[in-house]
């Protein structure tokens, strides 16, 4: 198949995406919005200048400052009803119909945002898109290891007074270099002791060992990346072994360029075959310029990947979230149906 033949086949598909940053998937002109709201004196041009300065860097650590750079746009809490309608435009367009999706808070708490405030928009905004569009969207709060473990335990006692349904658990986002996943084993557990669930994000830009701290000291039911696990043939036998999944963002690991350069040299493929849970994910769509219909073309394009395989990544976007087994079983028959009949139509 072309891209284009692909992308409309596997649109027609359910999708869960795993692995993605509230904050990410603002678009372009939400940004430029903002950038006036902040710059009104600026001219047009002047504006695409500063935001094409914004999405230049080299490494994690850049992307990151960039990352936070683009936070600082934000007034208000209210600055979020623009950010979801970018999400569900996403959503819609890959046609994801159920989405576990980080939200950073800590940049903004520091900024003297009211938290209950930011989980008032969330709430609002979350139940149009299950309105506007029928999908369902939960949330992670990233605690953040790049503030410490202290804004962690903030972050977490913040959300434990502000519970909502559609807030199901926590992340660990963030530099790995700064805050070593093996520094949150109490934040984690406390969070699970209240009934939340917990992922973390590793291997990204630290070593395999980091990936061995994420399962055997932070318990994380998923790994975020989960790049470096190819540096330890014991470390992917046991994440197979456990079916612990692997939330694999290609080109984001190639932006980085920690261990890969080139989507072709990607471990997925590797990781899929050694019986390891692999999901695909954009993470950051707009700072990385991917979107997860593109991941998927990448890995049947240039990462060996079968239009089977292709099908169970998809299968696995489901088996690895947090909905109930029953909602994991009606999701896994819906994509066989739109399989079939998507594969009869064309």
């Amino acid at each position: 198949m072309t891209k284009i033949e692909f992308s409309k086949f596997l649109r027609k598909i359910p999708k869960a995406e795993l692995h993605l940053h509230l904050e990410a998937v603002i678009s372009k002109e939400t940004i430029r919005r903002f950038y006036l709201r902040k710059n009104p004196g600026l001219t047009g041009e002047q504006v695409e200048g500063e935001i094409s300065k914004l999405f230049t860097y080299s490494d994690l650590n850049g992307f990151i400052q960039s990352y936070l750079s683009v936070q600082g746009l934000y007034e208000s809490p209210a600055d979020f009803d623009h950010v979801f309608d970018d999400l569900r435009d996403y959503l819609l367009r890959n046609g994801i119909t159920y989405a576990e999706v980080f939200a950073a808070p800590s940049a903004f708490i520091k900024n003297g945002w009211n938290f209950s405030e930011l989980v008032k928009v969330y709430h609002r905004n979350i139940l149009r898109i299950q309105s506007e569009a029928n999908i369902k969207v939960r949330l992670l709060v990233d605690v953040s290891r790049t503030f410490g473990f202290e804004n962690a335990e903030k972050n977490l006692q913040l959300l434990l007074a502000n519970r909502i349904p559609e807030i199901i658990g926590i992340g660990l986002g963030g530099s790995e270099q700064k805050g070593p996943a093996r520094l949150f084993g109490d934040v984690f557990d406390k969070a699970r002791k209240n009934g939340l669930f917990t992922v973390a994000h590793a291997g990204e830009d630290v070593d395999a060992q980091s990936v061995w701290d994420a399962m055997d000291i932070l318990h994380s039911a998923r790994i975020g990346h989960g790049v470096s696990s190819f540096q330890d043939e014991k470390l992917m036998k046991v994440l197979a072994e456990r079916k612990i999944p692997l939330d694999v963002c290609p080109t984001s690991n190639v932006f980085t360029k920690k261990y890969v350069r080139t989507l072709s040299e990607h471990p997925v493929r590797m990781f899929f075959e050694k019986g390891i849970v692999v999901t695909l994910n954009s993470d950051d769509p707009l700072f990385f310029g991917v979107e997860v219909l593109d991941e998927y073309w990448n890995a049947y394009s240039q990462m060996g990947f079968s239009e089977e395989d292709i099908k169970q990544v998809v299968k696995n976007s489901f088996m690895a979230s947090f909905l109930s087994e029953e909602e994991k079983a009606a999701s896994l028959k819906s994509v066989d149906v739109a399989w079939e009949k998507t594969k009869q139509e064309t």
